[in-house]
């Protein structure tokens, strides 16, 4: 059961004890066996980077984080996450618990492999330290969420608990063809504005998108709102909560991960995994035109069968909070009830606390709202 009072009493905690983020940063932690040092220390791990963080008066706890997804390409870097103003490691040593992070050895469509890093991470910890962590906790953000669900499922004697927020746990077929279908309906309405089709965005595309097609998304859905209407209600994207302007920044950040995110998918998957064949499209001004002259593309088989790597089974070991926004127009909300089924179908459902915000936005949670969900694990 979720407890207001603890997440009043850690809060009160994490904003009273943290401090600067890297208490005796650039010291390391000690040789093999070894007592922590206080502070965080960076370092590498099978082509990962690592960042641990001790508090002084560490209470034998420790939460590994896993990141949310990072375009395919940029440097490997440690995650830079604050909650509310505060650097998330302040913020989790502040209540006494070591932090421990890592970049994964790859950026991409990864959550399947990232489970991997995130054991050597722990092993990482435990090997170095003395005494060895009482309590692990996983804490997963965006993509970092199913990395966390499915941990809990694949790896769960490791963890005390996990908490999977915003990801998209429910069906990862469901979150790949939500993806696509923007993309493919974008290109219907408001044709010639992305080059490419969406399963061969061009790699002209990808490197100019910020610069000159991500703007020219943007105008062109400030001067059609009717279309962008459309857009919207055909493929449901949330709109609870937003202004046009923030509407039409969202509808170009899903639109992001078609451009940036489709090369390094097939590549990881095998094939083109997108399918809507058969898929009936409604909500527009004229459905019927819609249907015949929207793009159709066919899965290969290999493809679509890989993305099960990525599909939670509903059966967590491990007692897991989960979190998310109503108005998610990234990863939407249809991923929670989603996997509350999978759950009760497994026969798991005690396992599971669920919290859901009413609020427009990615991952757009309050410190008080993330505490509390951490507050519903075992302590």
């Amino acid at each position: 059961m979720r407890s207001t009072g603890w997440r009043l009493v850690l809060l009160a905690a994490a904003l009273a004890a943290c401090g600067d983020g890297e208490g005796n940063g650039g010291q390391g932690l000690d040789d093999e066996g070894q007592a922590p040092v206080v502070g965080c220390s960076d370092g590498t791990l099978d082509g990962a980077l690592t960042r641990v963080c001790f508090p002084a008066d560490w209470n034998g706890g420790l939460v590994l984080y896993a990141h949310g997804y990072v375009e395919p390409g940029a440097p490997l870097a440690i995650p830079q996450n604050l909650v509310g103003a505060i650097p998330l490691e302040d913020v989790i040593n502040g209540l006494g618990y070591a932090y421990a992070a890592t970049s994964y050895q790859a950026n991409g469509l990864v959550a399947d492999i990232a489970v991997e890093d995130i054991v050597a991470l722990e092993d990482e910890v435990r090997r170095t330290v003395r005494p060895d962590p009482t309590r692990v906790y996983l804490v997963g953000v965006s993509e970092g969420g199913l990395v966390a669900a499915l941990a809990a499922e694949r790896e769960a004697d490791r963890y005390t608990g996990v908490l999977a927020a915003c990801g998209p746990i429910g069906s990862f077929v469901r979150q790949i063809d939500y993806f696509n279908d923007v993309r493919i309906v974008f290109d219907y309405l408001f044709p010639g504005v992305i080059p490419g089709s969406a399963i061969e965005p061009p790699e002209s595309v990808r490197s100019a998108w910020e610069t000159v097609y991500a703007p020219a998304v943007l105008a062109a859905l400030e001067a059609d709102p009717g279309r962008a209407a459309e857009l919207v209600a055909v493929t449901g994207i949330p709109v609870a909560g937003a202004d046009a302007t923030l509407l039409n920044e969202s509808i170009a950040g899903i639109l992001w991960y078609n451009v940036l995110g489709t090369a390094d998918a097939q590549q990881r998957l095998g094939g083109q995994p997108y399918d809507n064949a058969d898929r009936v499209y409604a909500g527009s001004a004229d459905d019927a035109a819609l249907n015949a002259g929207v793009a159709r593309y066919e899965a290969e088989a290999v493809a679509r069968a890989a993305l099960d790597r990525f599909e939670t089974s509903g059966l967590p070991l491990v007692p897991i909070s989960i979190i998310h926004t109503t108005g998610d127009p990234i990863v939407p909300f249809f991923h929670q009830p989603l996997y509350a089924d999978k759950v009760a179908t497994a026969g798991a459902a005690e396992l599971l606390d669920q919290a859901q915000v009413e609020r427009f936005g990615h991952c757009t949670f309050t410190p008080n709202e993330l505490l509390d969900a951490f507050g519903a694990l075992p302590q």
